[in-house]
């Protein structure tokens, strides 16, 4: 029988994120330009925690965090502007 707890009683932890990014544009033609880009998701390399277990019936990881999403990711780019 379930409990009288409420839904979404549970709360996750909180989410810390910053992303940048660096450019530079460079001048081909009157018209053409190319741009390179320098781009940090996630540059602090802060956790983002998954939210706790909730399913009950799995007694062993019933309200334990037991996993997180992607470390940093760093991503180089050329575009060609016209």
């Amino acid at each position: 029988m379930p409990g009288d707890l409420g839904r979404n009683a549970f709360r996750g932890p909180g989410a810390f994120n910053l992303d940048a990014s660096m450019l530079k544009d460079i001048a081909m033609t009157e018209r053409l330009k190319l741009q390179l880009r320098f781009e940090f998701f996630n540059a602090t390399n802060t956790p983002q925690f998954d939210n706790p277990n909730a399913d009950f019936s799995q007694k062993a990881t019933f309200g334990k965090v037991t996993g997180a999403s992607s470390a940093r990711v760093v991503q180089f780019g050329v575009k060609i502007l016209f």
